[in-house]
């Protein structure tokens, strides 16, 4: 997979106005972008540390997986995310190498961008993302 850096890390967090207490008001990050996406199940606002992006990521739905992810784990670190030219060339390298699963399609990510999770037992259990067009 040839990328070009990191992209974002991504929190996942229970209230995405409490986090901004702490990553805005606290730190001085500034928002870059907030937007609900994937049909209005989560809320993905980016603010700028400089040389990347923190994602944090809202689930907005009681049976999003992410509230699951929460309950066990708590707010905190979820994954990182690579940038990529092609999201779909990706894929199909990734799924050739055996680093990502074919299924599910590429998400809606970001700014009109897509994404894709690779496979966790593939990556030390590591969660990591691309994105890209």
């Amino acid at each position: 997979m040839k990328h070009q850096g990191l992209d974002h890390f991504a929190i996942c967090v229970p209230s995405t106005e409490d986090a901004l207490k702490i990553w805005r008001d606290q730190l001085g990050f500034p928002v870059v972008c907030s937007e609900v996406v994937n049909g209005g199940v989560v809320r993905l606002t980016h603010l700028d540390l400089g040389n990347t992006h923190l994602q944090l990521v809202e689930p907005l739905t009681p049976d999003h997986p992410l509230q699951a992810w929460l309950a066990k784990n708590g707010p905190g670190l979820h994954h990182f995310c690579f940038k990529v030219d092609d999201v779909g060339v990706s894929q199909a390298e990734l799924v050739a190498a055996g680093l990502a699963p074919a299924t599910p399609p590429p998400h809606q990510g970001t700014q009109g961008k897509r994404a894709l999770f690779l496979a966790k037992a593939a990556t030390q259990n590591v969660q990591v993302e691309v994105t890209g067009p």
